[in-house]
């Protein structure tokens, strides 16, 4: 299974007051997913001193990362999806192949692209071909997501419990790793092909709900490094 996205994405911090406000809009607007509260887990790569991640964080116009992706703790016959998300100029463009994880075990995800033939893959084939990368970064997180009823692209997203790690980079320990919001905050994503629907930019305003500058890698990598910093002051 192949997939492309083009669309916008505005993310959000927001409290638990503000959360709650704004789900019980979505609850009347939107449809909740099936899967009501449910776990995403992540693999991100990078090259070995974190070129992608560091070139990113400079906000280009144009920029691009890999990840491999689940849903749940994985299981026989689980799906997973090898995403190499790029943004250029506000935009984002995503392009996604699927395959089971006995597929992965076997042969990895350069093995996996290859196996592929389709524009996809020739694009991700690309990518690994021009980026030395290798597994950097185990990033998980819970998510609540709600559809759009009259515009199906229209999407949103709640994620709390956001945590990573850089040691056992597997999808076996979903509750281990370094946490980096608070509690009481939630990210939210809204993602649109165009437009904000005018009743979603009401609730935004009428909530006091700002868009902010959030990626989870970025701000995971920049946590990770500021503990460097701390360990090696303490041993000077």
């Amino acid at each position: 299974m192949q997939s492309i996205f083009k669309r916008y994405e505005a993310k959000y911090l927001i409290t638990q007051a503000q959360c709650a406000a704004l789900s019980e809009v979505f609850s009347r607007e939107m449809a909740l997913d099936r899967f009501d509260d449910y776990l995403v887990q992540n693999l991100y790569y990078d090259t070995e001193h974190w070129d992608i991640i560091r070139r990113s964080m400079e906000k280009p116009l144009y920029k691009e990362k890999l990840r491999l992706r689940c849903y749940g703790e994985p299981s026989r016959g689980t799906k997973f999806f090898l995403e190499l998300k790029k943004k250029h100029q506000g935009i984002v463009h995503k392009r996604r192949i699927a395959f089971s994880g006995d597929r992965f075990s076997d042969r990895g995800i350069r093995g996996l692209v290859e196996q592929e033939i389709s524009q996809i893959s020739r694009e991700l084939g690309y990518y690994l071909q021009s980026n030395p990368i290798v597994e950097k970064m185990y990033i998980s997180h819970k998510r609540r997501a709600f559809s759009g009823v009259a515009d199906k692209e229209l999407r949103v997203t709640l994620d709390t419990d956001v945590r990573y790690r850089l040691h056992d980079l597997n999808f076996r320990r979903p509750d281990q790793g370094t946490l980096i919001l608070p509690p009481e905050m939630t990210l939210m994503e809204i993602k649109v092909p165009g437009g904000m629907p005018l009743w979603l930019a009401r609730a935004l305003s009428a909530n006091q709900v700002y868009p902010t500058s959030f990626s989870k890698f970025g701000t995971c990598y920049m946590d990770y490094m500021q503990k460097q910093r701390e360990r090696r002051m303490v041993h000077v």
